[in-house]
């Protein structure tokens, strides 16, 4: 059984920068696609970006890849994503997700395990 546990959310103002670590423990952690969701109140669950954990091989949702970056420390199972030069759009619960597979992001719908989430809230 795999289990993700997300952390590093928190407040910040705009302009400000955030890393969200996702921390996978359980079922092993090869060729598994590693991707980060977001959800606003009202709104569907969002793909931010996914790696792939044999080749840290990236992908990300076209509004999100200036200012997002994906990355893994393979050797301790985390996977990051960096935040800059927020907005309060970005304003969201976060989750790490994971399934097999390909690895092009996608519908949060193709992913089997999730974390609990971390909060970020943007403000001016």
């Amino acid at each position: 059984q795999v289990q993700l546990v997300e952390s590093g959310g928190g407040s910040v103002q705009v302009g400000g920068s955030l890393t969200l670590s996702c921390v996978h423990s359980g079922y092993t952690y090869r060729a598994k696609c590693m991707a980060w969701f977001r959800q606003a109140p009202g709104k569907e669950r969002e793909g931010v970006a996914s790696i792939f954990t044999d080749n840290s091989a990236t992908n990300y949702a076209d509004s999100m890849k200036d200012r997002f970056t994906i990355s893994q420390d393979r050797t301790k199972k985390t996977v990051y994503l960096q935040m800059e030069n927020l907005k309060p759009e970005d304003s969201a619960m976060y989750y790490c997700a994971t399934k097999s597979g390909a690895c092009l992001l996608g519908h949060a719908s193709v992913y089997h395990d999730w974390g609990q989430g971390t909060q970020v809230t943007v403000s001016s």
